[in-house]
């Protein structure tokens, strides 16, 4: 049996990943700070206290032990990941690093994008900090045999997680009857990805000893419009969207909360290859279509009222935009 750490475990990816290695039976202890989630615990796992930005705080909490494969879901800076190396080294057989399909060249010059695409997102903080932590581990891995395998997911989403900005509001907005802020001409191509999905293709990779060394992004292969993304969780509200247009980088001035996700990565098209990780990993099949999954979302919030928290200054925001935006038609 592998022992598995993973540092994180209760995340969107991270709960799908350690309910499917515990299934599989991997011997499974999960490393976070122990904070209450808007999931359910996990059951089958041994957890340890420990934050992962905080490297004495992780050495102390994990003594001596060592693991067939440590999983990072929590690293985001390139001293994070230096510290890993230096504390799992000689201490793991493989360790797995959640980086994100968003630091691929943006602008996309070639479809579909895969794993050799160039890494370089010019206009998203979050991704190129994702990318300078690549390129500390795959030098560990050149220089001293440091067994990393990089994971790139892509817009990974669960029943927590409305895949538009502004989240439970947009639908409440929906319901009300009022417009739907699209970024775009909202024909640009999309790929969401079920954290089902994303587990099956991860946990297959565990103690893969063929994948130390290499990238392998893993994403739905259903392509989606964000018109089609609005109309598809209208339909799961019971309702239909009144959709509106608006250039992506005018959005992004109007909220800028939302501006790096938008022009880093939402406003281009975004096509993925999967050959690598279905020849990996054989049994890999995306299989959770985005219909399936919006009505699981708008369900999961239904069933309970306190979950329903609509943002009134950032619905007056977007009543307001629509309105100038209107004027112009």
């Amino acid at each position: 049996m592998l022992t598995v750490l993973f540092i994180g475990g209760n995340g969107i990816i991270s709960s799908a990943c350690s309910r499917l290695a515990v299934e599989r039976g991997f011997d499974l202890t999960l490393l976070n700070r122990g904070r209450d989630t808007s999931r359910p615990p996990i059951d089958g796992v041994e957890t340890v206290i420990g934050d992962s930005t905080d490297a004495q705080g992780m050495r102390d909490a994990l003594g001596t032990r060592t693991f067939d494969v440590v999983v990072n879901f929590r690293a985001f800076s390139p001293e994070q990941v230096k510290a890993d190396v230096d504390l799992f080294r000689d201490r793991t057989g493989q360790y797995i690093f959640i980086s994100s399909a968003s630091a691929y060249q943006k602008p996309v010059t070639r479809f579909p994008i895969v794993e050799s695409t160039p890494l370089r997102n010019p206009f998203w903080q979050y991704s190129r900090d994702k990318i300078a932590c690549e390129r500390v581990l795959m030098q560990a891995f050149d220089e001293h045999d440091f067994p990393v395998t990089i994971v790139r997911p892509s817009h990974t989403y669960d029943r927590t997680l409305v895949p538009l900005d502004g989240g439970w509001t947009v639908i409440e907005r929906m319901r009300q009857g009022k417009p739907t802020l699209v970024h775009g001409d909202g024909t640009s191509l999309w790929t969401l990805t079920n954290h089902r999905d994303v587990a099956r293709g991860l946990v297959g990779l565990l103690g893969l000893t063929r994948s130390i060394g290499d990238a392998i992004h893993i994403t739905g292969d259903e392509i989606l419009t964000w018109d089609m993304i609005a109309n598809e969780l209208a339909a799961a509200a019971g309702t239909t969207a009144h959709l509106v247009h608006a250039a992506s980088t005018e959005v992004a001035q109007a909220f800028p909360e939302w501006a790096d996700g938008i022009i880093g990565d939402k406003a281009h098209s975004l096509i993925f290859d999967n050959s690598k990780i279905k020849s990996l990993v054989p049994d890999f099949v995306a299989s959770v279509p985005f219909s399936l999954g919006a009505r699981e979302i708008v369900g999961w919030y239904d069933e309970d009222p306190s979950r329903r928290v609509v943002d009134r200054e950032l619905d007056a925001r977007i009543d307001a935009f629509v309105a100038r935006v209107s004027e112009r038609v």
